[in-house]
């Protein structure tokens, strides 16, 4: 039962990582012609850590597996879905039970479709959520106030999701978060399609989600969009984490970064180089010994092909790379 809304406060910042991600692994179970099983990975030996009042941004090209990491901390894979490794909540062990007890609740997902937001459903209703009846009309007040703080007008509480233009679909769907007293919220591709000023705006709302306590995880492609608001970038590539960057390292043309991929998203940007390196990133059924950004590096050498790289520290920042120390 949900008597009353806390949002993020400053009591929930902790110096501990309110979220942990350690190794990894997501495979599907797939069925080919004559029954045959195949697994499918695509994650590998992936790790993150999110702390309250900080913002992180998982920044990788479509087809990495950002959103799949979303779905696996949330406990909404599906059957098929093969998970290994640990993630830590909070200093305990997430279970699929525990995911369960707490989504919607202490985890909250702003989700990439704005399709959803059920179609038969007034706004107002689907941002309180099942509440009990003593309870309604606390709620209805505090959703009035996030959704005035959030300059969505009166009357849209009434409406249905088809009456929203897109500015006002992504600001509901933050209220969701906002009302759930999560401490912890995933955004996943919030931004996609927005113009520059809604942009700012939604981008200003998870700020101020961070700035009151909460750990926020925003999932996107747009590289742009993160180094405006976030604390650290972790990048994403072919369904594992190659280098944990801080914002200030994207700086001074990027001298500071540490893997070759990262700069060269760097460089791929408009307002630097625009040069796209050769090559694509592998897809789930390609076999790779050594590192996955292999055929595609400027600076492999033979012991790249030998071994997937491990994790290592360098210059406040964390990276996959054997031609880094």
């Amino acid at each position: 039962m949900r008597s009353k809304a806390k949002i993020c406060t400053e009591e929930n910042k902790k110096t501990e990582a309110l979220l942990k991600v350690k190794d990894l692994s997501l495979s599907f179970i797939q069925y080919a012609s004559g029954l045959r099983q195949t697994e499918l990975k695509v994650i590998s030996d992936l790790s993150i850590e999110a702390y309250s009042g900080k913002i992180l941004a998982v920044v990788g090209s479509s087809g990495s597996g950002k959103s799949l990491l979303a779905h696996a901390i949330l406990g909404i894979l599906p059957s098929n879905a093969i998970l290994n490794g640990r993630i830590e909540y909070d200093g305990k062990e997430l279970t699929q039970e525990k995911k369960e007890e707490i989504r919607g609740k202490e985890i909250a997902l702003v989700p990439q479709s704005t399709t959803y937001l059920d179609p038969l459903m007034r706004v107002s209703n689907q941002v309180i959520g099942c509440v009990e009846k003593e309870n309604e009309g606390l709620m209805k007040k505090v959703q009035r106030e996030i959704f005035q703080k959030y300059d969505l007008k009166p009357n849209v509480e009434r409406m249905f999701p088809h009456e929203l233009s897109g500015g006002m679909t992504r600001r509901v769907l933050v209220s969701t978060a906002v009302i759930s007293s999560a401490k912890l919220i995933i955004a996943d591709e919030p931004t996609p399609g927005l113009d520059e000023k809604t942009l700012s705006e939604t981008l200003n709302y998870f700020k101020d989600m961070a700035n009151k306590g909460c750990a926020v995880i925003i999932i996107t492609h747009d590289i742009e969009a993160a180094l405006k608001i976030s604390d650290k970038i972790a990048v994403f590539y072919a369904g594992t984490v190659l280098e944990v960057a801080n914002v200030e390292d994207f700086k001074n043309n990027g001298e500071n970064l540490r893997h070759p991929y990262t700069r060269a998203l760097w460089n791929a940007l408009p307002q630097n180089k625009f040069q796209a390196i050769k090559g694509h990133q592998p897809i789930q059924d390609e076999v790779t010994d050594g590192c996955i950004f292999y055929e595609r590096c400027s600076k492999k050498n033979v012991l790249c092909s030998k071994g997937i790289p491990q994790f290592k520290d360098v210059n406040g920042g964390v990276v996959r790379c054997n031609n880094v120390s």
